[in-house]
């Protein structure tokens, strides 16, 4: 009669998106990666990742990825480790199996149970301005680490 339903799948999911570029698991990058399209990272990358603002790249750092740097991308989904800040001008996704030790700017999150998160997290307006974003991020991280208290 009361039957309990149990979830069989997580409230994130990685989505069907197209990657035209994909770093296998075996290979490891150093060096700035500056982005025109989507790219999927299951290998190692030492150094930035940047996309423009205007466009709609994503970056998908798979369960065995690792990213020492920063990450720069409209949508950025994590479900392995990222020791760097990430900038989402529109959304970011921490999976379950992510470790992320780094500050996470973003105008959308969603982060899964079990994740491991060290860093401020600071919510801005989608596609802002970048002058602004960078200031008030500043202005709310220089607060954070002197009083222990975001705004």
């Amino acid at each position: 009669m009361f039957k309990s339903k149990k979830a069989t799948r997580t409230p994130l999911v990685m989505g069907q998106e197209k990657f035209d570029t994909l770093i296998g698991r075996n290979a490891e990058i150093h060096g700035c990666l500056k982005l025109r399209e989507s790219v999927r990272i299951d290998g190692k990358l030492v150094g930035t990742i940047e996309a423009p603002q205007d466009g709609t790249i994503s970056v998908v750092i798979g369960p065995n990825g690792e990213i020492e740097g920063d990450v720069i991308a409209s949508r950025i989904i994590v479900a392995g480790k990222v020791s760097g800040n990430l900038h989402g001008f529109e959304r970011v996704e921490i999976m379950a199996s992510a470790l992320v030790l780094g500050d996470i700017k973003y105008a959308s999150i969603a982060v899964e149970h079990g994740a491991r998160l060290q860093g401020v997290m600071l919510q801005i307006e989608a596609r802002e301005d970048n002058a602004g974003i960078d200031l008030a991020a500043q202005a709310a991280i220089r607060k954070a680490q002197t009083t222990g208290q975001p705004e």
